[in-house]
C-alpha cells in the first residue's frame, strides 16, 4: 500500500454521481492498493498514520498526531499512486490492485482507521471520478509505502 498524506485545514471531495464529503483540520490520505497487499499492510499503515506526529505543538514543533489534535481524516482511493512510467510516456497501472481485491482492502483500511483513532473518518467513493479541494497546511506532505516500512 502506498499513501500520500497531507496535513490539511480542510478538504472537500465531490462527485457528480455521489455528492460531497468534507472534513476540517486533519489529514487527507490518498490510498493506493497493490495486488500483493495484505491485512498486515493495512494494520501497519493504519498504526503509522494514526501516530504520525506532523501537527504543531504549542512551541510550533511538529510533535502531535491527528489524534492529539482531535482532527479528522479523509481517505480517497487512488490507484494512480502505483503508476509505472518506466517505459514510454503513458503510465502503466499493472501493479494496482483490481477492484475485487482493492475494494475489500480499502474498506478494511477505513474501518481500522476509524477503530484505531476514534476520529471522524470520511471517504471519497471508490472508482468514482472526484474533484478534491484542499488547503494543505504547511504545506506538509508525506509519502509512505508499506513495502518499504519507512
Amino acid at each position: 500500500m502506498r499513501v500520500v498524506i497531507q496535513r490539511v485545514s480542510r478538504v472537500v471531495v465531490s462527485s457528480n454521481q455521489y455528492g460531497t464529503s468534507r472534513i476540517g483540520e486533519g489529514l487527507l490520505v490518498l490510498l493506493g492498493i497493490e495486488e500483493t497487499d495484505s491485512e498486515s499492510d493495512v494494520a501497519w499503515l493504519v498504526g503509522k498514520i494514526s501516530r504520525l506526529r506532523i501537527f504543531s505543538d504549542a512551541d510550533g514543533v511538529m510533535n502531535l498526531s491527528v489524534m492529539d489534535v482531535n482532527g479528522s481524516i479523509m481517505v480517497v482511493s487512488q490507484f494512480t499512486l502505483h503508476a509505472s512510467t518506466r517505459k514510454g510516456n503513458r503510465p502503466s497501472y499493472i501493479r494496482a490492485a483490481r477492484p475485487e481485491t482493492a475494494i475489500p482492502m480499502y474498506e478494511m483500511f477505513v474501518e481500522q482507521l476509524k477503530q484505531s483513532t476514534g476520529l471522524e473518518v470520511q471517504t471519497g467513493w471508490f472508482g468514482a471520478m472526484m474533484q478534491i479541494e484542499l488547503i494543505n497546511d504547511g504545506p506538509v506532505t508525506i509519502i509512505i509505502d508499506s513495502k518499504d516500512k519507512e
